[in-house]
């Protein structure tokens, strides 16, 4: 009888070890269909950003970044406890049922995209002449129930299509027409430095029925490797001298892009235009300067006043052809003035009209 209170009391306490573990996982390990966005960092541009033309700045321009972490039963209880987060669908912020790995990837591709549009905006503003460097094509990401999705992955580059060298897509596009799918294509890509080869079957594309008018005829499907490209490209100065080229490790998105300009301009024109404050900030930027809305800039705004920024640059609020206002200073300025910060936030549409607020300040004091 006393073996049998034995086992059975064994039996309890590891019943009991089996439910606590499990009960741990999904409470603080099992990921929700959600992600947690909150305050990201301030990160000081200048040892990003390499040009011969060395400058003495004594302020600093920041980018500011957004924090995104999965969501667990445990964060999702905490971030209606903790200021400033913000919960999130995974399914709104993945495109076309794409991988996390292959969003990382766009937002890669879509940050070196964002560094070049920097780099000629600033050349176009002071007038320095350049080119444009064709550096080949990204494969961003790999349809599902496709052959090319037991062979390629987000991040490889094409390097031929049976032996045709590609630089552009319309390279690749030219390397598959007027085949039929179930037909194979040799396909050369480098993937972490390596160049492989290997035979891929061309699939039939879905239409996408929204691209067409409603009283259209059926469009027949298209033939391709069913992958998201994108073109890489780099700016080349004419003068060496000029030169700048950009390292932001790894971060990425295209919302750095006004921040790189300023600091890039910095660099090439004379003078110091921080002036001595620190200075941070967020927005898209295409070559002709204009600057674009972004996403997260309440988490922006948050990250510059930890890190101590006295002004932040902050895109305007946008009005769409449809009407809507797409906002992002109003944002910007609301949580500041919850946040109390002394920081000045400033709206600009273009990259000139952050230059001329600079360039209307005093010299900090001390500085």
């Amino acid at each position: 009888m006393g073996e049998a209170r034995d086992m059975k009391r064994a039996s309890r306490v590891v019943l009991s070890v089996f439910i606590a573990i499990a009960l741990l996982y999904v409470v603080y390990f099992m990921p929700l269909p959600l992600y947690i966005f909150k305050p990201g960092t301030a990160e000081d541009i200048h040892p990003m950003v390499h040009a011969k033309q060395v400058s003495e700045e004594k302020g600093k321009f920041m980018l500011t970044t957004v924090q995104v972490a999965d969501a667990t039963v445990f964060g999702y209880l905490m971030s209606y406890v903790r200021p400033y987060e913000e919960l999130r669908l995974k399914r709104d912020l993945l495109r076309n049922n794409e991988t996390e790995a292959e969003y990382s990837r766009r937002q890669e591709v879509v940050m070196l995209t964002s560094q070049a549009d920097a780099v000629q905006a600033v050349y176009n503003r002071l007038k320095m002449p350049y080119h444009i460097s064709k550096d080949g094509v990204v494969i961003q990401q790999v349809y599902p129930d496709v052959p090319a999705h037991d062979v390629l992955q987000a991040g490889d580059t094409l390097v031929k299509i049976d032996d045709k060298p590609i630089q552009t897509m319309e390279e690749v596009r030219g390397g598959i027409k007027g085949k039929k799918a179930g037909e194979t294509v040799l396909v050369s890509y480098k993937r972490k430095g390596e160049i492989r080869t290997k035979d891929i079957a061309l699939a039939a594309l879905p239409v996408d029925k929204k691209a067409q008018p409603a009283d259209a005829a059926p469009a027949a499907s298209q033939v391709g490797l069913g992958v998201v490209l994108a073109e890489l490209h780099s700016v080349k100065a004419e003068s060496e001298e000029q030169q700048v080229t950009i390292k932001a490790g790894d971060i990425g998105g295209p919302s750095a892009g006004l921040m790189f300009s300023l600091e890039i301009y910095n660099r090439l024109a004379p003078g110091d235009i921080t002036k001595g404050y620190k200075v941070a900030g967020t927005g898209e930027i295409d070559r002709e300067g204009h600057v674009g809305v972004i996403g997260g800039i309440q988490h922006k705004i948050v990250a510059a006043d930890r890190a101590g920024a006295e002004i932040f640059f902050s895109p305007a609020d946008y009005k769409a052809p449809t009407g809507q206002t797409i906002p992002n200073y109003s944002d910007a300025k609301k949580r500041a003035d919850e946040l109390g910060t002394k920081m000045t936030v400033v709206p600009v549409a273009t990259m000139d009209e952050a230059l001329d607020y600079l360039a209307k300040l005093p010299a900090k004091t001390g500085s």
